[in-house]
């Protein structure tokens, strides 16, 4: 990251030399239009791998009701895709026109999984409730910023507990990439509850298609290649349509046959790779359906789970690419700072009206500014190429689990490198956020890692005489927490 500066770029007196280096204050702050156009290409190749694997993760998990997102009897990647692509381009798009800033947005990692494994998948619950709780999410982040409580929502929750929620949803999301590439599964014998691969061996050309992957994603991340989780997703989508069209591995049986074959979708080369885009997921939602299924406090802790996960990334990311790019002021703040939370906000609620997650802010986007971008010109540029790739759907299909699930793994660990900002020796803090870093992907459940988290912390706090210490809405949560956990016995208590 480049040394913060030590004054507004706004400041800048470079005369514009058009319209558009006018508005986006291009010369201003020291780029050209051409650099802006590069970035903004970098920032899309860097994180259009989301286009890939966004399908795979909200598209592979039926709902409560057995159905999967846009009906049917399987998963529908293509729609998904497509309408994956146009939100996250209409909102990267506002970003640059409203605040002028080089981050582009998409549905967030982390967050999708949330929405799939632990709202969409509850019982009696549908993908129109779980689509409804990340746009009222949204919505309450809205008047957060607007009101300016969004801050003392960001102070409540100490530091090293939201660096947790982090580092968890990073271990949740590797898990998730193992298992669905089959590289750990449920062994046959349930001698153990995982194992590696089948029977303990790497067997099979679909688990060698993704040790190929994910080594190959490592490789480029390390040599610092620009694009290198999309390089791999499409070297190994390669790889396994040559392997499918030689071997003829055939898909795994829904009984257990063929363990070695491919996980979920066999790789063939689609009729068509291009078609017009099906948009039938926009509006597919439902925005109190929830709370007739679960209860009104089910959902306020969802709401909440979702929110803070939404919430704390979008401040780090804003201010690790405001540094990147030189735009903070002497106090570390970004230029437009309450425009750039009010179009995230936005994202978070038109995620879920679009029926593909939240989306939020990128810290991919970082790549564009290290080739260049300085202005919201980049994310316009983005935005841009996100809407072309809304016409290439049907590219989705022929990409298996064993080459998507790498990136999983590789983002992972991005998530989990920030397990350094937690103070292990202070046991106060160190024993919650351990909770919630574990609980996550041991009980797969984010909401029930927090949950631990936030609840232990309160105790501890209670325990060493240091009531004072904890902030009035970490109360709440503890509270509403241990509400959730106990809903099973106080339903039955009270005959419900």
């Amino acid at each position: 990251m480049r040394a913060m500066a030590t004054t507004s770029p706004e400041t800048a007196t470079a005369p514009p030399r058009n319209a558009v280096d006018r508005y986006f204050k291009i010369t201003e702050r020291g780029s050209t239009i051409g650099a802006e156009v590069r970035g903004g290409l970098v920032t899309f190749f860097t994180m259009s791998y989301i286009v890939v694997l966004n399908p795979f993760i909200i598209g592979t998990v039926q709902d409560g009701t057995g159905s999967f997102l846009g009906g049917g009897d399987g998963p529908n990647f293509g729609m998904i895709a497509a309408a994956t692509a146009l939100v996250a381009g209409v909102l990267s798009i506002l970003m640059g026109v409203v605040a002028n800033f080089p981050l582009a947005l998409a549905a967030g990692l982390g967050l999708n999984a949330v929405v799939a494994y632990s709202i969409a998948s509850l019982p009696d619950m549908t993908w129109a409730d779980a689509m409804g709780i990340v746009v009222l999410e949204g919505l309450i982040i809205l008047v957060l910023v607007l009101t300016g409580f969004r801050e003392a929502v960001f102070r409540a929750v100490p530091i090293e507990l939201k660096t947790a929620i982090s580092v968890g949803i990073g271990l949740f999301i590797a898990f998730i990439g193992l298992v669905d590439a089959g590289f750990v599964r449920i062994p046959a014998s349930l001698a153990t509850p995982v194992e590696l691969g089948i029977g303990g061996s790497v067997a099979g050309w679909p688990l060698f298609v993704f040790v190929v992957g994910l080594l190959l994603a490592i490789v480029l991340m390390v040599r610092r290649v620009r694009g290198a989780i999309l390089i791999a997703i499409l070297t190994a989508t390669v790889l396994a349509v040559i392997v499918e069209l030689v071997a003829k591995v055939g898909p795994q049986g829904s009984e257990g046959e063929n363990p070695s074959g491919w996980e979920l979708n066999v790789p063939a080369i689609p009729d068509s790779l291009v078609s017009m885009p099906d948009f039938g997921l926009l509006g597919q939602f439902s925005l109190f359906g929830s709370i007739e299924k679960i209860g009104f406090v089910a959902v306020a802790l969802l709401v909440f789970s979702v929110l803070l996960a939404d919430f704390f990334d979008t401040m780090g990311t804003m201010v690790a690419v405001g540094g990147e790019a030189d735009l903070l002021d002497e106090n570390g703040n970004p230029p437009r700072t309450k425009q750039i939370l009010i179009v995230d906000s936005v994202a978070a609620a038109a995620g879920g009206a679009g029926s593909v997650s939240s989306n939020t802010s990128y810290i991919e986007s970082a790549a564009g500014v290290g080739d260049g971008a300085r202005t919201g010109l980049a994310s316009v540029v983005t935005g841009i190429a996100f809407l072309l790739a809304t016409f290439v759907s049907p590219l989705v299909e022929l990409v298996p689990f064993e080459a998507a699930t790498p990136a999983l793994v590789v983002v992972g660990f991005l998530m989990v490198m920030q397990v350094s900002g937690i103070d292990w020796k202070n046991y106060e803090v160190a024993i919650p956020a351990f909770l919630i870093m574990v609980l996550m992907p041991f009980t797969f459940s984010i909401t029930a890692g927090m949950g631990a988290g936030f609840i232990a912390y309160v105790v501890i706090k209670v325990a060493v005489g240091k009531v004072r210490d904890v902030h009035p809405l970490m109360w709440l949560a503890g509270v509403l927490f241990v509400l959730y956990f106990t809903l099973g016995p106080i339903k039955d208590a009270l005959g419900v």
